[in-house]
């Protein structure tokens, strides 16, 4: 984050990153309904203003008809403001219902947009892949950054441009009302038209510039904040997700340690945040105070001298203070301004990742082949330090076959799995699948969605409608016919059952998918031998024409495999066959 001692103004890429956020949605296809409902907000508070310039000459009538005792305007003055005031009720009611509505479609299009980017191209795992060091919870950054940039936006859009109107209707205004100033300068005269006019340009300008001595330590300050609390958040999310082995482990203690240690930030970064903010609130209200007095007493000379009637007195008053709050605006929003830079560097560093891990893209070589076997050819797998775990790597995997992949902890199993699915990009060579072959991975944790019980284990694909799958029977040959009954129950699977019924309902997925090639990545880890077998045997009795790639370290593997690719590690490789 850029050090927030430099001002805003001069922050070039903020500005760019707030048009690359902004931009987008006004050029898309919601462009037209987008407009035009930003047309209404626009129209509808220039009508807010036009009624305050309204009800600013009215104050001229009125108190002038209240100086002379006119009774007979009294009544009729009195109706023009019920009218004046129901107008701009209205306008002021729908202008905020218009820019809900605008907001709404807006976060609904962006939240989709960002969904989009950071699923699709496996960007959610590449952002992990290239160890992004600040780049942290983007499940916040999509659910309430993406809103808060919205509100804020079009909150701050429309207080611009409503004190931007008042500012250039009310300017007129106070310098028809305020006259001429006559400052004695030895035996000249010095008169200052429309002096009012300078007079809250110098206030304003001046409570301007201080108010952002004060408060630019709020921006990294919101910043920290959001990222705190969203730490804290995740860090209870990860306990609930991982609650069994937290609890086996007895890890409660530096679970709360962790938390503590957590929430502390967030409690710490929050007195920062309410000592400045105090210290804001104190020059604001202050600021906003004594603009109350200052035109009373520019005023009061003219008046007490019978050059200014009461009803011009209260109507440059109302005046100066419309164009005081317009020139002030940054001073009553230097909090949500320092919220909407602090949102801005979060979303913007956010997609400057997701499009940093777009780039990562694999450098291996992805062709098809007619010779019904996976072939890899001179495959070179390395980390991204560069370290390499394979070189010249060519071996083929037929139909029908089964390859076992062994070796040490770090030597690259798991990794050349990765590398063959397409999600890792460092190395090269050559991976060719025979046209129409339809792979499966299957990792060691299988991934459970939230849902029915039959859709966990048709996942990723739908379940088919009209099928008879015969669930029923596949669950029972895997020992899980307890589950027959309740295929159809709605609750978190992943939670409920064990790890080695997982994986065994992983290899029923297998069964219904039908792949031609699968890749078991330590897919029986939590199976006791006589199961791993059983798993295996099935597979080789229902699927015979199935090319079969496992990782593991058991010796019984063996006995379930043809061949085995030993990964040694610094690149040494061997390849055997299974007696």
């Amino acid at each position: 984050v850029q050090t927030c001692a430099l001002p805003i103004l001069k922050d070039k890429k903020l500005y760019q990153m707030a048009w690359r956020l902004m931009s987008s949605y006004w050029h898309s296809q919601e462009k037209w309904k987008a407009r035009g409902l930003l047309a209404g907000v626009i129209a509808l508070t220039l009508g807010q203003v036009y009624m305050l310039v309204l009800l600013n000459g009215w104050n001229n009538d009125f108190y002038n008809a209240l100086q002379q005792r006119a009774f007979e305007s009294f009544w009729p003055l009195i109706g023009q403001f019920a009218g004046f005031a129901f107008l701009h009720i209205i306008f002021a009611v729908y202008a905020v219902y218009v820019r809900q509505i605008l907001e709404i479609k807006w976060r609904n299009w962006m939240t989709d947009k960002y969904l989009d980017r950071w699923l699709g191209h496996q960007t959610y795992y590449r952002l992990q892949v290239a160890g992004q060091d600040d780049m942290d919870n983007p499940d916040q950054r999509i659910a309430d950054d993406v809103n808060s940039f919205v509100n804020l936006t079009l909150g701050l859009f429309v207080g611009v441009l409503k004190q931007a109107t008042s500012l250039v209707a009310f300017v007129v205004i106070l310098w028809n009302l305020s006259g001429s100033l006559d400052i004695p300068l030895g035996d000249t005269v010095l008169s200052v038209p429309g002096y009012m006019v300078f007079v809250t340009l110098i206030y304003s300008a001046v409570g301007t510039w201080l108010a952002h001595k004060v408060g630019r330590k709020l921006i990294r300050l919101n910043y920290d904040q959001q990222r705190f609390e969203a730490d804290f958040r995740f860090s209870m999310v990860r306990v609930r997700e991982n609650s069994e082995s937290v609890a086996f482990y007895g890890g409660e203690k530096p679970e709360m340690q962790n938390f503590r240690e957590r929430f502390a930030l967030v409690i710490g970064n929050f007195w920062g945040l309410m000592k400045r903010t105090k210290l804001l609130n104190f020059y604001v209200n202050g600021y906003a105070q004594i603009a109350i007095i200052v035109p009373v007493l520019m005023c009061a000379p003219q008046y007490f001298n019978g050059t200014m009637q009461l009803g011009g007195f209260m109507q440059t008053i109302s005046a100066f203070g419309r164009v005081q709050d317009a020139l002030s605006y940054f001073v009553e929003s230097y909090d949500s301004i320092a919220q909407y830079v602090a949102v801005i560097r979060r979303l913007g560093g956010f997609a400057g990742h997701m499009e940093e891990a777009e780039a990562l893209a694999s450098s291996f070589d992805f062709t098809k082949n007619t010779s019904n076997a996976l072939q890899l050819w001179h495959m070179d797998i390395a980390l991204p330090d560069g370290r390499q775990l394979a070189e010249k790597l060519s071996i083929a995997v037929p139909a029908g076959k089964r390859l076992l992949i062994s070796g040490g902890s770090g030597a690259g199993k798991s990794t050349l799995l990765r590398a063959i699915a397409g999600i890792w990009p460092y190395g090269t060579g050559e991976i060719s699948l025979p046209t129409g072959w339809r792979t499966l991975f299957l990792p060691q944790r299988p991934y459970l969605p939230l849902g029915s019980l039959r859709r966990a284990i048709y996942y990723p694909q739908p379940v088919p409608e009209n099928t008879d799958d015969n669930l029923a029977g596949l669950l029972e040959r895997f020992g899980l016919q307890k589950l027959a009954g309740q295929l159809d129950a709605v609750d978190d699977w992943s939670r409920i059952l064990s790890l080695g019924e997982q994986q065994r309902l992983a290899f029923i997925r297998i069964l219904l998918l039908r792949p031609d090639i699968v890749f078991l990545d330590e897919s029986t880890s939590a199976l006791d031998e006589p199961r791993e077998a059983q798993a295996y045997e099935i597979l080789h009795q229902l699927l015979p024409q199935m090319a079969v790639v496992s990782v593991g370290h058991r010796s019984s593997l063996l006995n379930c495999h043809d061949k085995q690719l030993v990964l040694a590690g610094d690149g040494y490789w061997k390849l055997q066959d299974i007696k």
